[in-house]
C-alpha cells in the first residue's frame, strides 16, 4: 500500500531532509516540517519556489511521479514583473526556445492574484514604477528552473513561483507548511 504526502512547501525550504552544504543547520529543510519516517520527495521544487511537493514511501511510485517520461503535468501560479500581454502568453503556449532547446507547448493564461494566497516571507522585491501580473502555467516537462527561464525568455521575469498541482494531486486548501497524508494510492 503506497502512501503519498502532500506538502505545501514554504519559500526558502530545501527539498531534502538534511542540509549537507556549508550552511548546515542554518537553512530549513523538510525535516523542519515533516515527521514521517521513510518518506522521500518525488521530484524537486527549488528553494526559492513555494507550493505543492509530493513525498512518498514507495520507491516505484516515487520514480513514476518524478520520471519526465511519465509527463506529469505541473501547474504553477507565477507572479511576473511587468504587465504581461497576450503575445507573451501565446509564446508560452507554443513553446519557448531556451539554451537547452525548445520547451513543449504549455497551457498559459493571465489570472488575478489569488485571494487565498499567503504572504511570502520575505516579501518579493517590488519596484514602484513597474507593475506585476499573475499567470497560471501548466507544463509537462521538468527542465531545470524551466518556468523561471520561460517567463524571462518572453520578457517577464518571475518574481514568485507557486506550484499548485502535480498530475491529479492539488494543493487545494493546504496551509503553508502543512502536509496531508493520502493512503492506498497508485498512479
Amino acid at each position: 500500500m503506497s502512501k503519498v504526502l502532500l506538502f505545501n512547501k514554504p519559500f526558502n525550504v530545501l527539498c531534502q531532509f538534511t542540509d549537507e552544504a556549508q550552511f548546515k543547520n542554518e537553512r530549513e529543510t523538510l525535516a523542519d516540517y515533516i515527521d514521517q519516517p521513510g518518506f522521500y520527495a518525488a521530484g524537486r521544487l527549488d528553494r526559492d519556489s513555494e507550493g505543492l511537493l509530493l513525498l512518498t514511501d514507495d520507491g516505484k511510485l516515487q520514480q513514476q511521479i518524478a520520471n519526465p517520461n511519465n509527463k506529469q503535468a505541473k501547474t504553477y501560479l507565477v507572479q511576473v514583473e511587468g504587465a504581461i500581454d497576450k503575445k507573451a502568453i501565446q509564446q508560452l503556449s507554443k513553446g519557448v526556445e531556451l539554451k537547452d532547446g525548445l520547451t513543449r507547448p504549455a497551457k498559459a493564461r493571465i489570472v488575478n492574484e489569488p485571494r487565498w494566497l499567503w504572504e511570502r516571507n520575505p516579501p518579493i522585491r517590488q519596484r514602484k514604477n513597474i507593475p506585476t501580473s499573475w499567470i497560471e502555467l501548466t507544463i509537462s516537462e521538468g527542465k531545470n528552473r524551466q518556468v523561471r527561464r520561460m517567463t524571462a525568455a518572453v520578457g517577464f521575469p518571475t518574481l514568485r513561483l507557486i506550484r499548485t498541482q502535480i498530475g491529479p494531486w492539488k494543493l487545494a486548501d493546504l496551509g503553508l507548511g502543512e502536509s496531508l497524508l493520502l493512503d492506498n494510492l497508485t498512479l
